[in-house]
């Protein structure tokens, strides 16, 4: 039986390196995982003062994560961290506190950038975070994808083999990572 994955993306453009690798991760999934991207540009900036009353995105949003058995991020490094947009939907999931859509969920995390170490900031703030949202992130393997910018063709494909090789262990880890993990 598939395991659901929530995919979230850490930028919103339409055309961002992370969206074309998360595009590209789903493809390359095994048939064990049925991956699905997760929008968060609609999510308003969280304010607890709406716990009582969530605006419908944010129920939404709850309501498609929630039975959902793992979470893949990708993302961007802004500022040797994570997009606002990215940590927005991951206090949004998170609250009111103790009903948190995360918990026992596991994650992996894969940062994309055009830069040289990958978005290494970004992935380690997103670890960070997981430790007290009960994500069970994934250790090995870690996925920093620099220079990312050159790596993908007009149609989202990558070329070079040693990438493309390097995503199919990565995605694969992680769905033998959910199998073991996956509350069900």
């Amino acid at each position: 039986m598939s395991k659901k994955i929530a995919v979230l993306i850490g930028s919103l453009r339409k055309e961002s390196l992370n969206r074309k690798m998360a595009n590209l991760l789903i493809k390359l999934a095994p048939p064990s995982l049925q991956c699905q991207i997760m929008e968060i540009a609609d999510l308003s900036l969280y304010n607890q003062d709406l716990d009582d009353n969530p605006p419908p995105a944010w129920v939404s949003f709850r309501e498609q994560i929630k039975p959902c058995d793992g979470v893949l991020f990708v993302t961007p490094e802004y500022n040797r961290s994570i997009p606002g947009v990215l940590k927005n939907a991951i206090d949004i999931g998170s609250r009111p506190y103790g009903k948190s859509i995360w918990s026992g969920k596991p994650g992996g995390i894969i940062s994309v950038s055009p830069g040289a170490i990958g978005g290494f900031g970004a992935n380690h703030h997103l670890r960070q975070s997981f430790v007290f949202l009960d994500i069970v992130t994934m250790q090995q393997p870690e996925a920093y994808i620099g220079h990312a910018g050159e790596l993908f063709n007009a149609n989202g494909e990558i070329s070079k083999d040693d990438i493309r090789n390097f995503l199919i262990k990565f995605i694969n880890a992680y769905a033998d990572w959910v199998m073991r993990s996956a509350v069900s």
